[in-house]
């Protein structure tokens, strides 16, 4: 069983930046093939980020390029999400997932999530 929890959420004006953290625990981490989605209201979830077991391939969806980086510390078990230049449109519930597939883009390609962590971005 592979527990996945978030933390870092919160209000910020646009512009700002949020710093998610998401703290992994169940089996050996640096295993973890690791990906970030979110939701919006009355949305589909989508794919934000993912990252490989090692940290050393990322893949990111076109709405976040250059704005958002994910990386790893396998030694603190833990996938960050940097999130600088925030706009209103990436207020979400924001999960952190992992799954079997590397740089897995579609949501059903992973298997275990976290309860979310709610970013709020105001204009």
């Amino acid at each position: 069983q592979v527990q996945l929890v978030e933390s870092g959420g919160g209000l910020v004006q646009a512009g700002g930046s949020l710093r998610l953290s998401c703290a992994a625990s169940g089996r050996t981490f640096s295993s973890y093939r690791m990906g970030w989605f979110r939701q919006a209201p009355g949305k589909e979830r989508e794919f934000v980020a993912a990252l490989s077991w090692s940290g050393g391939n990322t893949k990111y969806a076109d709405s976040v390029k250059g704005r958002f980086t994910v990386s790893r510390d396998n030694a603190k078990n833990t996938v960050y999400l940097q999130m600088n230049s925030l706009k209103p449109e990436d207020t979400a519930v924001y999960y952190c997932a992992t799954g079997p597939v590397r740089l897995g883009v579609p949501s059903y390609e992973y298997d275990y999530w976290g309860q979310g962590t709610q970013v709020t971005v105001s204009s």
